[in-house]
């Protein structure tokens, strides 16, 4: 392995090690290739990552290597990271790594975490969500094209609610719908809303997608996850760069391109030229937070027509109006009525 080397970045100086080690094998890309790329569209990724607690996955030796998530900030981190305490869905405590800036992506870089799963808050308030994340997963027997037919059929819903919606490739075989909410709720409420929208989607198209939690019940239908705004959840942040030998970016791009876009393209070597020359996508995100109360009508309106709350993962507690948590082949049945007799 090659020297290490060092950078200035955001007023801090950091050690580099193994900056050669390759990382991704589809093109011999390294550490510093990675790091250099997160540089690149540093003001993209602090748009969406600021003040955000992340978790990390670690690749010590890249993206064909093991791996493990790391709740916590390790023993002998530098004094000026910046850290909060958050829960995961269990309830555990965890000191997480805050994104203050892109030296602490740096300093995460160099521990081998090729991307980032962000809470849907901000460090400075955790006890109110700030985006809504729609979760465009592809099941068994379904296609890349069915899941931008999706996306075609949310972003109408959300037109139709007059909210503003943004999308991004997962970085691998899906795609995710976001809205940057006023933090005026919390993560019970969205989860709730995404629910709503869920169904709705179900309702709008039932041939092509799904709001069934448990998985014998989808088909082959795309997947809306709405448990993916459960509380303390995370999910894999714009930007990032997921654990494939291409180095594919979960791209934020403009709805107009959703029937161009092809996710594997779109990766550490190609996205930051398309951002030096086109912008991002989400530059506005920001400016125009949306209001939840649209959603929690529609939720309202599925209460009313007496709709329980969807299943949550097993890892959570029981919570109010939710049915029971049991796949529906597992389910007990009701025992037959005895025959009638005669006399």
């Amino acid at each position: 392995m090659s020297d290490a080397v060092e950078l200035q970045v955001a007023g801090h100086t950091l050690t580099v090690t193994s900056p050669e080690k390759v990382f991704f094998r589809a093109r011999g890309e390294t550490k510093l290739d990675l790091i250099l790329y997160y540089l690149s569209v540093g003001d993209a990724v602090m748009r969406q990552m600021y003040d955000r607690p992340v978790l990390l996955q670690r690749f010590p030796n890249g993206a064909h290597g093991s791996n493990f998530f790391q709740k916590r900030i390790p023993e002998g981190a530098p004094e000026w990271l910046h850290t909060t305490t958050v829960l995961t869905p269990n309830g555990t405590p965890s000191r997480a790594l805050v994104i203050a800036d892109l030296a602490h992506m740096v300093w995460a870089v160099n521990l081998g975490c090729l991307g980032f799963h962000s809470w849907p808050v901000r460090a400075a308030d955790q006890e109110h969500c700030d985006e809504l994340r729609i979760d465009l997963d592809p099941g068994p027997g379904t296609t890349y094209p069915m899941a931008v037919e999706t996306a075609h059929e949310t972003k109408r819903l959300f037109d139709d609610l007059g909210i503003a919606a943004y999308i991004k490739t997962s970085g691998n075989r899906g795609l995710h719908v976001y809205v940057r909410l006023q933090p005026t709720h919390d993560s019970v409420a969205v989860r709730s809303a995404a629910v709503a929208v869920a169904r709705e989607l179900e309702r709008r198209r039932p041939e092509l997608i799904t709001a069934a939690w448990w998985k014998e019940e989808r088909g082959e239908r795309i997947f809306i996850d709405f448990n993916q705004n459960a509380p303390h959840k995370t999910v894999f942040a714009p930007w990032s760069v997921r654990a494939l030998d291409h180095a594919p970016v979960s791209f934020p791009f403009p709805w107009q391109l959703l029937d161009t876009v092809q996710p594997h393209e779109m990766t550490i070597a190609t996205v930051p030229a398309w951002v030096a020359e086109h912008g991002d996508a989400w530059e506005t995100m920001n400016d125009n937070p949306q209001a939840l109360e649209p959603l929690l009508e529609m939720v309202r309106r599925d209460q009313h027509a007496g709709l329980q709350d969807a299943p949550w993962p097993p890892v959570y507690p029981k919570m109010a109006g939710e049915p029971t948590r049991v796949a529906p082949s597992r389910a007990k049945k009701p025992k037959p009525a005895p025959p009638a007799t005669t006399e």
